[in-house]
């Protein structure tokens, strides 16, 4: 995997460098938010980590940046800030996870994983559904589904474990990015648009008790 770090304390770059490599990973490092934008720019990066607070710019104008010029890649952005409303402001720039310093080696390796993971297996098929991640595209025997990011994000979770419940936790992490349950019913009610804009196919969403949803790989239109 290439790793595309862009960090200005030189001691927590070294050492992220140092761990990525470890990990058999191919890193480069970019201490100033420009060098980092014109790296991502240029492309053959698989995951972007990228520190909130940088001496040239913030990781929010950054991302913003690299999102409107096309770049698709999945971004880690790491801070020190932690409140709710910074977490939100993350996300919405177009980060895909969002990790708080100080943070332990095993989790920012593991959320790496997971974005490369999600990256590579952009293209989903269940039966006559078809999910193109990269795209953004979801078509049902062959015609277009129109779905906001959130309801194709769903849908996308519960095709990559087509047959087996995913847990609402699962679901609020994989497609908020959320360790913790805001207390609302925001899955439920994405889920419930998804199902209304699948029309005859909404059937084919099961909710398992006490298991979260499933997404039936049998069902026939």
């Amino acid at each position: 995997m290439k790793v595309l770090i862009v960090e200005d304390d030189p001691r927590l770059g070294a050492s992220l460098v140092r761990v990525m490599r470890g990990e058999n990973h191919a890193v480069e490092l970019c201490p100033t938010g420009a060098a980092g934008a014109e790296r991502a720019r240029a492309g053959g990066v698989d995951v972007i980590v990228l520190d909130w607070m940088l001496p040239d710019t913030d990781g929010l104008a950054l991302c913003e940046g690299l999102r409107k010029a096309g770049c698709s890649t999945p971004i880690l952005m790491l801070t020190v800030k932690s409140d709710v409303s910074d977490r939100v402001a993350g996300l919405r720039s177009g980060a895909d996870d969002y990790l708080c310093k100080p943070f332990e080696v095993e989790e920012l390796l593991a959320r790496i994983d997971a974005l490369a993971r999600r990256s590579l297996q952009k293209v989903l098929s269940v039966g006559e559904l078809m999910i193109d991640r990269g795209k953004g595209r979801v078509t049902l025997r062959g015609a277009k589904v129109d779905l906001t990011t959130r309801e194709g994000g769903l849908l996308a979770c519960l095709a990559a474990r087509a047959g087996e419940p995913v847990s609402r936790a699962e679901l609020l992490a994989e497609v908020w990015s959320l360790s913790f349950d805001p207390g609302t019913t925001v899955v439920e009610v994405h889920m419930c648009r998804l199902r209304e804009k699948l029309g005859a196919y909404a059937s084919a969403i099961e909710t398992v008790r006490g298991r979260g949803y499933r997404l039936n790989t049998d069902f026939k239109l």
